[in-house]
């Protein structure tokens, strides 16, 4: 993506649909958090799916290692 000179946005993400708590557990890991993660479960859930279109990405012929 270092030579990307197109005007149109390019999503980068795996293309796999992942779910908040998941997410939140590999970011975790990551960056070396040891604490613990809740939720407030009086709260709505959000958009159902968080799932990005890759395929301008996949055109370009890359794609994201998933974790």
């Amino acid at each position: 993506m270092e030579t990307y000179s197109g005007a149109d946005l390019v999503n980068v993400g795996s293309g796999e649909d992942i779910i908040i708590a998941e997410f939140a557990r590999v970011v975790a890991d990551v960056v070396g958090y040891g604490g613990g993660i809740s939720f407030d479960t009086w709260r709505p859930d959000g958009t159902p799916r968080k799932l990005l279109d890759v395929s301008r990405l996949a055109k370009l012929g890359r794609r994201v290692q998933s974790p």
